[in-house]
């Protein structure tokens, strides 16, 4: 019978671009389908867009467009980063999308039917200024373990303290500045803690195969309650207050799912979706009880996937999950933290535009994984070497160096018998076709790899045994190049067919190549005696170092606007916080005698006297259009003795680097409300 498969990878959150770690996800769960579908498999692979939540309704409005038009812009550009990588997913949907909205709310009715929903009245911040609830990290102050300043509202970033953010002191929003209220709200609940959702999920957790052994150690210290009875599954908050992008909760004016409830759902609307573009019947689809359903996922969000999902599902009278398949993170460099400005962070998208083989990258994170939650290393020249070494040198080169015997001395025809070592060599690379394919359905698409590479090498050694560059200039040896050229083609075609779920666009080239219809795993068993290939194009070619070494490059300088600077060299926190911008009135502002670009401004910096201060603004300011306005001013620098008396600091205005050039210079101005004497941070 077809194994019937409905897959999935976690949802990107739709506010930027997709980074490196997507990608492994991706292609971790692409290799997969691929595998599963040459063995006769019916997979359904499918993702979307988490689209929801406050902080894409907050970028939104700072962009000055909808949440919608926001999100849409974020989505067209996900095609070239999955065309780009040959990831093959069936179909790319949103959860804003109707199919999302409509079993949002049908599971959260079933699970209301079933009274696992309950409602709890709380107190959370709110931004008087906004009118909003406030999300923990739109919440800032200082820490209440260590102090730090400028902390977000669930954790400090200085002493990796966790905290609610009722803890914070002299809290601010973070969106507006203003000093946040506590605020009563009716919330809507979950109720995870209820026995029937805890009994389930002991059974659901603990099936065989259905976790990794790490995870499900995890997962039981979630259930562990101490001696005081503190601890264990908690009931989740599912609900927030408008203004929210999201999903409207049934019955509830003014209240919406929290962002992590619809985002899992997703899955199915992104299924239900595509399946309403091909015809095929969802609701059957998900009554067949063979049909497995399997999600691929990062490590940060396994208590979602473990825990609520299921429950939600179950609960609802829907089918749970079959896998869930957690992996680790990806670092650079023996385990270091990605980041773009120090040029340790892989871009996805710079990999492409320098014009770095998609499927390098295909290769060596295949080559690093296995079925176990651990992070993988880029490590630049383990990635130059396997690349180098394994593809270029050991599988591509047995092509390279038969197919031109074939195609000049036997018009491309492969011989029918290829003598009894080229036939044994054979039998060696097929024995392994099971062991391949069923590693790669257990994930270990490292082990897998090395064992395909240790294939490759008994091929080589063969080639090198046989030397068929030799055998050509040997008269009367044709029969000989002809089995041994052969031999080396057949055994490219079985190593193709190992290596066609992690190199789906070279081993296209391939079958192009051998003129055969595309692989499955069954075509290992066959032979090609007698079969005429086509003519030989190189395949791949050696990684360039250059072209690598400019993908870990600090990215440039951005250009501003036309007219405008390049930004300046990067400075650190520090070296910011030493420069003491301060809010100040213009008291005065005079004409300088003999000067043709200083106008001399009198300051109020809120420190009980008034400063003199120098500022080329002239050109563009009359003295008696400043008076009495804000501006900010570098309070701390050094006075500077002057033609015309001493400046006590500096006033702040933009400009082209040409001040002459349109539209000219302008004069920094605080927002009203601002006091003179406010530091700037």
């Amino acid at each position: 019978m077809t194994r019937k498969l409905f897959v999935t990878t976690a949802l990107p959150y739709a506010n930027a671009p997709f980074h490196i770690g997507h990608m492994m996800e991706y292609i971790q769960a692409d290799i997969w389908v691929r595998a599963l579908r040459m063995k006769g498999a019916e997979v359904h692979f499918v993702c979307a867009d988490d689209a929801h939540g406050a902080p894409i309704m907050i970028a939104a409005e700072k962009a000055g467009k909808t949440p919608q038009a926001f999100v849409g812009e974020v989505a067209a550009g996900r095609k070239q980063y999955l065309d780009g990588f040959h990831i093959g997913f069936d179909n790319w949907h949103s959860t804003d999308g109707p199919e999302n909205h409509q079993l949002a709310q049908e599971i959260y009715l079933g699970l209301r039917r079933n009274e696992l929903i309950s409602v709890k009245t709380i107190e959370q911040f709110f931004d008087p200024d906004k009118g909003m609830f406030l999300p923990d990290r739109f919440i800032k102050g200082e820490c209440p373990k260590c102090g730090a300043k400028d902390q977000y509202g669930d954790n400090c970033d200085v002493c990796g303290a966790v905290y609610a953010p009722t803890e914070l002191k002299n809290p601010y929003s973070a969106l507006s500045g203003a000093t946040p209220v506590m605020k009563s709200s009716d919330h809507f609940f979950f109720k995870l803690s209820d026995p029937r959702c805890v009994e389930f999920l002991e059974g659901w957790t603990t099936a065989p195969g259905r976790l990794q052994p790490e995870v499900l150690n995890k997962i039981k210290e979630w259930f562990t309650k101490d001696d005081e009875g503190n601890g264990g599954l908690g009931d989740w908050d599912i609900s927030r207050d408008a203004p929210y992008f999201g999903i409207q909760i049934p019955d509830a004016p003014g209240k919406y799912f929290y962002v992590w409830l619809d985002a899992p759902i997703g899955y199915l609307a992104s299924l239900k979706n595509y399946f309403g573009k091909i015809g095929q019947d969802y609701d059957a689809f998900f009554a067949d009880p063979a049909v497995e359903q399997v999600h691929f996922i990062g490590k940060d969000i396994t208590y979602f996937h473990t825990l609520f999902w299921p429950a939600m599902l179950h609960f609802s009278g829907r089918k749970t999950p079959d896998h869930v398949f957690v992996h680790g993170f990806i670092t650079v460099n023996n385990g270091e933290k990605m980041s773009k400005s120090r040029g340790t962070g892989i871009s996805p998208l710079k990999y492409l535009e320098l014009g770095l083989h998609p499927e390098w990258l295909r290769y060596y994170i295949a080559a690093k994984l296995n079925a176990r939650v651990e992070d993988i290393d880029f490590n630049p020249d383990d990635f130059v070497a396997r690349v180098n070494s394994d593809l270029v040198g050991k599988y591509i080169n047995i092509a390279s160096r038969a197919a031109g015997f074939l195609s000049k001395r036997f018009g491309g025809h492969l011989s029918a018998d290829l003598g009894v070592e080229g036939r044994t060599l054979l039998d060696t690379l097929r024995a392994h076709s099971a062991a391949v394919e069923s590693l790669y359905e257990d994930r270990d698409y490292g082990k897998a790899l090395r064992e395909i590479m240790a294939l490759a090498d008994q091929v080589n050694e063969y080639v090198d045994a046989h030397k068929p560059w030799e055998l050509a200039k040997k008269e009367g040896a044709d029969a000989q190049l002809h089995d041994v050229c052969s031999t080396c083609i057949e055994a490219f075609r079985l190593l193709s067919i190992y290596l066609k779920p992690v190199l789906p666009a070279l081993v296209a080239n391939v079958e192009a190549f051998l003129n055969v219809a595309p692989f499955s795993f069954a075509d290992a068993a066959r032979a090609l005696g007698g079969h005429q290939i086509g003519e030989y194009k190189h395949l791949m070619q050696r990684v360039d170092v250059k072209l690598l070494d400019a993908l870990f490059e600090p990215p440039p300088v951005p250009k501003l606007v036309p007219g405008g600077e390049e930004l300046a060299p990067e400075v650190k926190i520090d070296d910011f916080s030493k420069v003491d911008l301060r809010v100040a009135r213009i008291v005065k502002a005079e004409h300088v005698e003999g000067s043709d670009k200083l106008l001399r401004l009198t300051l109020d910096v809120g420190e009980g006297r008034l400063r003199n201060v120098f500022s080329g603004i002239k050109s563009a300011y009359k003295p008696e259009d400043l008076e009495g306005k804000l501006t900010v001013m570098i309070a701390n620098l050094a006075p500077r003795k002057m033609k015309f008396g001493v400046s006590e600091g500096m006033v702040l205005a933009a400009s082209h680097a040409d001040e002459k050039a349109t539209p000219g210079i302008f004069v920094l101005e605080p927002s009203a409300g601002a006091q003179p004497g406010m530091r700037i941070r």
